[in-house]
């Protein structure tokens, strides 16, 4: 049986950026219903998955049954990347990373707001649901990327270590249709020194 994260902050600790309402309706009902749709799917195939994460089964799509794929592919892809995305936001975010996680976005990018105006276009450009992303490859290296529906990047061989999500029900309830605003809010609240863990994994 897969989950999601338990929360690390009440649902109203990411206001004024995110409000109450919509942190409890994400979490309570959209993501619960990727878990439930994830176990669902997987009943009768445990001997595909058994002892693997689902980020691990998500890498390794291919090896999961024809019949079943593309259900894994949605809702397993939205079990991890709601949970990833839910645990990188935090009410005392650190503000800026370190070492050599710093170093390789300043090589990359030229610095930290640079990467940061690149991925807050990618998240706001990205056409219907989905999510603006950051990864890194099997050489570490970064890119920004946009992520479609729930595909996950897992799936592309590349491992995401922050996510921001722009389907609708992220942001609707406060924002409405001002998607950009939501996007450039959302910066106030982003640890991290959680995304840094997560890219020295």
């Amino acid at each position: 049986m897969y989950d999601k994260i338990k929360l690390p902050y009440s649902y109203d600790e990411l206001e004024p950026y995110i409000d109450a309402e919509t942190v409890n309706i994400h979490y309570n009902k959209h993501l619960q219903t990727y878990v439930n749709n994830l176990n669902k799917a997987l009943d009768g195939y445990n001997e595909f998955v058994k002892g693997k994460t689902l980020d691990e089964i998500l890498y390794n799509i291919e090896d999961i049954p024809q019949e079943i794929r593309q259900d894994i592919i949605n809702h397993g892809g939205g079990v991890s990347n709601h949970n990833l995305y839910f645990s990188i936001l935090s009410p005392k975010p650190a503000k800026s990373p370190k070492g050599k996680f710093l170093d390789e976005i300043n090589k990359t990018f030229g610095s930290l707001e640079e990467l940061k105006e690149k991925l807050t276009s990618a998240a706001i450009k990205q056409f219907g649901s989905g999510y603006g992303c950051l990864v890194k490859d099997k050489e570490n290296r970064l890119i920004v990327m946009q992520v479609s529906n729930q595909n996950s990047p897992f799936s592309d061989k590349l491992i995401p270590i922050l996510m921001i999500d722009v389907w609708e029900h992220a942001y609707y309830l406060k924002y409405k249709n001002l998607r950009q605003n939501y996007v450039e809010n959302i910066w106030n609240i982003i640890d991290w020194s959680k995304v840094e863990e997560y890219y020295n994994k």
